[in-house]
Formats: C-alpha cells, structure tokens, sequence
C-alpha cells in the first residue's frame, strides 16, 4: 500500500479544498512530500532529526500527521480572514520542517517562516526549502523570546515544550491582533492539565484529529495514539 498516497486521499487533499482555502494539487503534494521524505532518510543521522528513517513510519508519523490538521487549520483562516489576506504563518520550533515544511508546500500562497534554534538544523531546512521549491518559506535562526511584537497571523507547533505560563505568554505575544496558535498536542486529558495550569487561561478549542493508519492503528506500527489540535485565540 501507498500509505502517503492513500492517507491524503482520506483526508480529503484530492478536493483542492478546504473551507473555501486552496490548497497544493494532489499529485503535486505528494511528489513534494515524496521529495521531502527521501531528503529525511537521507540527512537523519547526520542533522539528528528524526526517530526512524522507514519511509512508511515517515510518511504516516510525521508527514500525514503534520497534514492531518490542516483542514482545521484552513477552518480557522477562513473564519478570521479575507480570501485576498496576505497572511504570515510561523512554525516555531521547526526542528526537521514538522508540520511547516509539510503545512507550507500543502499552501503556497501563504508566507511561512520556519522558526529553529539550531544552525545545523536551519541548514537542513533552507536545503529542503530550495528541494522542494518552497518559494514561501524563510527558515530563521532564532527563539521566541527574542522575537518581534504582534508579527504572525498563525502559529502552529509540534512537538515542543509544554505551553507553561511563560512560553504561552511569548508566543501570544508574537501573534498579530485576532491572531491564531494552533498547537499539536496528544491526549486531551494532559491538554487540560496544562491550561488548567495556565495562571491566565486563555480562549481555546480542544479538536480531535484523525490521522490515518496511526489514530486508528491500522499500520501496526505501536500502539494507537490519541491526536488533538488545540486552538488558542489572542484575546
């Protein structure tokens, strides 16, 4: 089975569509990931980037993964922004380009920066950009913290840090007014406990993700996993 193939026709990359917001053509998505994925294989060990370098476990962990949220995601664009916005997107913490390499080839029209803190990790990622023709994409080296003001209209996030007070207060703060992050998170019951921890709790969404083969087991990879996408608003 084609596992890339087959899990973006689940989630509906074959419509050209969602929520009104165009996306990459399939066959052309999938060639880019195709690309992307062998580019992983190829620089894992030396750039320490990943945890596996078969090219099934890539494609539904990581790649299908970081793909599965983007109709939500796109739900979210549409709903607090024109068609005609020129928006700024970010991935912060970009580590091997997951979601933002994935995220930024699915929509080429928007600007997306990816955000990584390593040099060697930030070559990797301006190499994938240039592979894969990602004429959309800046890579910076660079931390949160030390970011601009009021600067992204989304930022999207994957396995990173847990969102304490701290953290949740600089990456609000890089966000544009009606701004939007969009986290990657795990089991929704640890969600809670982390922005229950939160001194100021922000307005946010907990939205189920289905990714194909890994939220449902069908791959037998490991166990089944749990996949949510929480939607934190800029007040």
């Amino acid at each position: 089975m084609n596992y890339l193939h087959e899990g973006l026709v689940q989630l509906g990359f074959d419509k050209n569509e969602f929520s009104g917001i165009k996306i990459l053509p399939l066959d052309e998505l999938e060639a880019k990931m195709e690309k992307y994925i062998a580019e992983l294989q190829e620089y894992n060990a030396k750039f320490d980037l990943i945890n596996t370098d078969d090219h099934d476990e890539i494609a539904v962990k990581h790649i299908l993964d970081s793909l599965s949220a983007l109709p939500l995601i796109c739900e979210q664009l549409a709903k607090r922004f024109s068609e005609d916005s020129e928006l700024s997107l970010a991935d912060i913490g970009s580590g091997a380009g997951l979601p933002g390499i994935p995220l930024s080839a699915a929509l080429p029209q928007f600007k997306f920066t990816l955000l990584e803190r390593m040099t060697k990790r930030c070559a990797f990622l301006n190499h994938c950009a240039q592979e894969l023709e990602l004429k959309n994409v800046t890579v910076e080296e660079d931390q949160a913290e030390r970011l601009e003001q009021k600067r992204f209209d989304l930022c999207v996030f994957r396995a990173f840090r847990p969102l304490e007070k701290k953290m949740a207060k600089v990456l609000l703060r890089i966000l544009k007014e009606n701004g939007v992050l969009a986290a990657y998170k795990a089991k929704h019951e640890k969600i809670l406990e982390e922005m229950e921890a939160l001194p100021q709790k922000p307005k946010y969404e907990i939205l189920p993700i289905t990714v194909p083969f890994l939220t449902e087991n069908t791959l037998k990879v490991e166990e089944e996993r749990e996949r949510n996408l929480v939607v934190i608003e800029k007040s």
